[in-house]
């Protein structure tokens, strides 16, 4: 127990805190859930959208700058994997509950519902649904993974630091990293990571709830949800506790595989030649906007306004709350990269990825929209992706394939957030006690719970959006740190060769 740190006990403290006001006043819970995010996206929406932009720029700087050729790891170090194998697990990185619950929902709900710019429903929308898509699962989503990771990266491999985050913030705040200040900073990092985990967790739950429906009839329904969370909790809890970690990697493989059977049977059943042409007119679309989309706040359209805070403030918000716990499965897997091998692989491989599943399931529901085969606007989100199936020959096999796919992303990404969250809290431990796994276990799956009983899918966008928001500061502190870091590093190579240092 001496391990424990004091992260564990505040945190742990605030995420009770929450569970019990959201069990005991769940409408209180989720006005007050409600009010914060709207405050925020109100307020601050502004702010999201630049400093997402200015990460973005960030890690495109460091690939074209000298500080590139440093490698995360000692002088000379080699990768620990090979590239195929860290492709392999950036891929798997980038493909989770997200991609399967949103991979049909997004590109319709921005065609036929609420579009971005234009009359739902029109051309004009479904180029428009296409490209947005991109813009949330794209450069701009790695990006923000990508800064956490190469701090996460860089300063416990090339410096010796603990796997902490306050502990990459040590070029900035000196002595008050190891003090209250980085206390402060871990708990606001490991609150994020709990929520945004909640957040998919619950995400997860209510399409497994569809996924059964569709298939046995299954009531969507709270209780049912609350049944799928409490016999998940209890499978990966479990594997968490046995430490088994060739279970973890057998059910991390066998997604890939069912995740790729998915994505080529949808491809080859579904609307071939227009998912192609899509995908190939979205790129061109994607980067000839994506200035303009990553600064657009629509000051002037309310409407439009309110679009961009429920997804694209939304996203933003989600991805800068699951950053710490992407960032260190991320550093883990690259030590001995370059930071220029590192970006590149970061930023670029996910996102093609993410293009390509979204291309495949959200061209292909919304070709059946467009052709009148089935008005699926009618179904639930969690839902929709079972309803596009139906429409298609093989219907059941595939359902049964994502319902499987989502149970498994959903025990792999706990289990591994067990670990993380437990790292977190034991000063970097990497055999965190199980006591402590147990705990966030339970903290994780309890903050789902609470986030559904108390408001459904909205009410884990609101928290999530709260919880995100302090994090976005230790982030811009973490950009500071690594300029820093690597400019010292600079002068003294500078130095070593004779040379001029920069500053």
């Amino acid at each position: 127990m001496k391990k424990i740190s004091n992260v564990f006990w505040w945190t742990g403290a605030l995420v009770l805190f929450a569970t019990i006001f959201g069990a005991a006043a769940p409408k209180s819970f989720e006005r007050m859930t409600a009010n914060v995010q709207s405050f925020i996206t109100s307020a601050f929406g502004w702010y999201y959208l630049i400093l997402v932009s200015v990460i973005v720029l960030f890690c495109l700087v460091l690939i074209a700058s000298p500080v590139g050729q440093i490698r995360l790891g000692k002088p000379g170090e080699k990768p620990e994997y090979s590239t195929l194998s860290w492709f392999a697990m950036l891929f798997s990185a980038g493909m989770g509950i997200g991609l399967v619950f949103w991979g049909a929902a997004e590109p319709l709900s921005h065609y036929a519902v609420s579009s971005p710019l234009s009359e739902p429903g029109t051309n004009d929308a479904l180029r428009e649904s296409m490209r947005y898509m991109f813009f949330h699962w794209g450069l701009h989503a790695w990006g923000i993974y990508a800064v956490v990771a190469l701090a996460l990266a860089y300063f416990p491999f090339r410096r010796g630091e603990p796997g902490l985050i306050s502990a990459t913030l040590k070029p900035v705040l000196g002595k008050y990293a190891e003090g209250w200040v980085g206390t402060l900073i871990d708990i606001i990092a490991v609150f994020a990571t709990v929520v945004g985990v909640a957040t998919t967790l619950g995400f997860g739950a209510a399409q497994i709830n569809g996924g059964l429906s569709y298939l046995f009839g299954v009531p969507v329904s709270f209780t049912v949800q609350l049944v799928i969370i409490v016999v998940v909790t209890v499978l990966f809890i479990a594997s968490a506790m046995s430490g088994l970690g060739k279970g973890i990697k057998t059910l991390s493989n066998t997604n890939m595989v069912l995740a790729v059977v998915l994505l080529v049977l949808m491809l080859i059943i579904g609307p071939t030649m227009f998912i192609l042409n899509m995908f190939t007119d979205t790129i061109g679309a994607y980067l000839q906007n994506i200035l303009r989309m990553s600064f657009q706040i629509a000051p002037l359209n309310e409407d439009h306004r309110s679009w961009i805070n429920g997804w694209t403030i939304f996203y933003w918000a989600w991805w800068i709350s699951w950053s710490p716990f992407v960032g260190i499965f991320i550093a883990r897997v690259s030590r001995g990269r370059t930071i220029r091998e590192f970006m590149i692989g970061v930023l670029l491989m996910p996102s093609l990825v993410s293009f390509i599943w979204f291309t495949v399931f959200g061209a292909s529901a919304m070709n059946l929209q467009m052709n009148g085969a089935a008005d699926l606007t009618q179904y639930a989100t969690e839902e929709l992706l079972f309803a596009v199936f139906n429409e298609l020959p093989w219907s059941q096999l595939m359902s049964i394939i994502a319902v499987f796919l989502v149970a498994i992303f959903f025990v792999t990404s706990a289990d591994s957030a067990t670990f993380v969250l437990g790292m977190q809290t034991t000063h970097g431990s990497l055999t965190p006690p199980n006591s402590v796994k147990l705990t966030w276990g339970i903290a994780q799956s309890s903050i789902a719970i609470v986030l559904l009983y108390s408001g459904g899918l909205q009410a884990l966008q609101n928290a999530l959006i709260a919880a995100a928001f302090p994090f976005s500061f230790i982030m811009i502190l973490m950009m500071v740190s690594l300029y820093r870091a690597f400019t010292d590093e600079q002068n003294e190579m500078r130095r070593q060769a004779g040379r001029r240092p920069l500053m």
